[in-house]
């Protein structure tokens, strides 16, 4: 069995002793190659190129923005875009990830643990025993996403960690909470809500001032806390939304609270959530920050969401 394994050498929790120890760990049961990241894209480039070379799996050791690129390397590849018959899933390597990073949202989703030495052992044992998991993706116009997509509060949210990061901050809990606070009170027009939801066959959904796509549950975590707007949404279903209509200061922290608390599901009158859903779009009068599992990549006025049956492999 051949494999690659993609690493992000500047990856919060990647260090030179966890590489070596992975590398000498798979070395023992596949055909290693090991290459490194250099920029962002590059591990879409280097996932692309061993589709194309027929490599078997491919490994990231990294955080959800590296495993997003590594996903859509698969998912472009010319076999996944060839139109054969049957999912992409069976087309395409198959993926195993490493958590890597500071939050690593999709390896807890898919319950692997926390530590990069316990979720290797599962690797070799996936590996060994051939046991994966076939799952469903999101994708937004034409990249893919494993867990999250937002636009408006979320990924403007995000766009300023990232600045701060840039800055030498390091990714904390409190960071996240300080930085939505400063944008809520300062960096949103919030009495005019820019954004329509429309779905084939139903009513639009207008007035809508931020939108959280969910191809799993949960969202986001906050520290050990799973953060769950929609607790439905699994990597065997649809896409998952929770859009809140206007960002009042009392309605917004009655949200907010409702998650950071988990005291049931967020409701309320300026509360829309819709489960399972097959194709919808996003469209704006304004540029939004958007974001794709936890990623800023810019701002847009209209996103189309699919979800996309049987898209990927996991070894977990």
């Amino acid at each position: 069995m051949r494999a690659l394994l993609v690493v992000n050498p500047r990856a919060t929790a990647t260090t030179e002793r966890s590489r070596d120890v992975l590398v000498r760990a798979l070395e023992s049961a596949v055909e290693l190659t090991v290459r490194y990241t250099e920029r962002r894209g590059h591990a879409t480039t280097l996932a692309r190129a061993a589709a194309e070379s027929g490599v078997d799996v491919v490994v990231t050791l990294g955080g959800d923005g590296t495993i997003n690129e590594a996903v859509n390397g698969l998912l472009t590849a010319p076999a996944a875009l060839a139109g054969l018959p049957g999912p992409a899933a069976y087309r395409v390597p198959a993926l195993a990830v490493v958590p890597g990073g500071s939050t690593n949202v999709f390896a807890r989703a898919l319950g692997l643990p926390a530590d990069w030495v316990d979720g290797t052992s599962v690797i070799l044992d996936g590996l060994r025993d051939g046991r994966h998991r076939v799952i469903n993706l999101g994708r937004a116009d034409d990249r893919y996403f494993t867990f999250a997509a937002g636009l408006g509060l979320d990924a403007a949210v995000i766009r300023r960690v990232e600045q701060a990061r840039l800055r030498g901050r390091t990714s904390t809990p409190g960071l996240y909470l300080r930085t939505m606070v400063g944008q809520f009170l300062t960096g949103l027009d919030r009495a005019d809500p820019p954004m329509t939801l429309e779905r084939p066959g139903e009513t639009s959904d207008t007035g809508l001032g931020t939108i959280i796509v969910q191809n799993t549950a949960p969202w986001t975590y906050a520290g050990s806390r799973p953060v769950d707007p929609n607790p439905d949404a699994s990597f065997d279903l649809g896409l998952d939304v929770l859009a809140l209509r206007r960002l009042s200061v009392s309605g917004t922290t009655r949200t907010v609270t409702q998650l950071a608390w988990r005291s049931g599901e967020p409701h309320g009158k300026q509360v829309l959530r819709l489960h399972d859903l097959a194709d919808f779009t996003v469209m704006s009068s304004r540029p939004q920050a958007f974001q794709l599992d936890g990623d800023y990549l810019g701002e847009r006025q209209k996103v189309h969401f699919v979800s996309v049956r049987s898209a990927l492999r996991v070894i977990c």
